[in-house]
C-alpha cells in the first residue's frame, strides 16, 4: 500500500492516466449515485476539496444535478450531453460511461468485425506490410 496524500496512493507507475479526474468523478458517480464527496476522493486518489470543485463544475456544465436525500445528495448523470472538446464532441458523455464501466464501446456488429479484422492481420496498419 502506498502512502502519502490520495492522489499518489492511487496513482499509475509514470503518474499519469489519459483520462481526466472530472471523467473519474463521473464514472465514480455514474456507479453510485449517492456516493459522499468522501467516497469519490478516495476512489479517484483526489482530496474532498478538489471532487466538491470538480462536481461542481459538471454540475454547471449540464452533466450532473444533484437532488438532496435527507442528509445525503443523489447525483444523476446527464449521459446525454457531448463530450466537450472538438475532437470527441460527436460523442455523448454516456458513450465514455459506458466504454469505461461496462467494455461497451461499439456495437457488437461492430466489434465482432474488429476482431475478425485483427485476426487476419489487417488491424490499423496505416502502410501495407513489405
Amino acid at each position: 500500500m502506498r502512502h502519502g496524500p490520495p492522489s499518489e496512493r492511487n496513482a499509475p507507475p509514470g503518474g499519469w492516466t489519459f483520462l481526466t479526474n472530472h471523467a473519474h468523478v463521473l464514472f465514480v458517480l455514474a456507479q453510485d449515485p449517492l456516493a459522499r464527496h468522501r467516497d469519490v476522493a478516495a476512489k479517484v486518489g483526489i482530496t474532498e476539496r478538489a471532487v466538491v470543485r470538480i462536481v461542481g463544475e459538471l454540475v454547471a456544465a449540464g452533466y450532473v444535478t444533484v437532488r438532496r436525500e435527507g442528509r445525503r445528495n443523489h447525483y444523476a448523470v446527464h449521459g446525454e450531453r457531448p463530450l466537450r472538446h472538438p475532437i470527441e464532441r460527436h460523442r455523448r458523455a454516456q458513450d465514455l460511461v459506458d466504454l469505461v464501466l461496462h467494455g461497451a464501446a461499439l456495437p457488437a456488429g461492430a466489434r465482432k468485425a474488429r476482431r475478425a479484422i485483427n485476426a487476419r492481420g489487417g488491424g490499423s496498419r496505416t502502410r501495407p506490410r513489405r
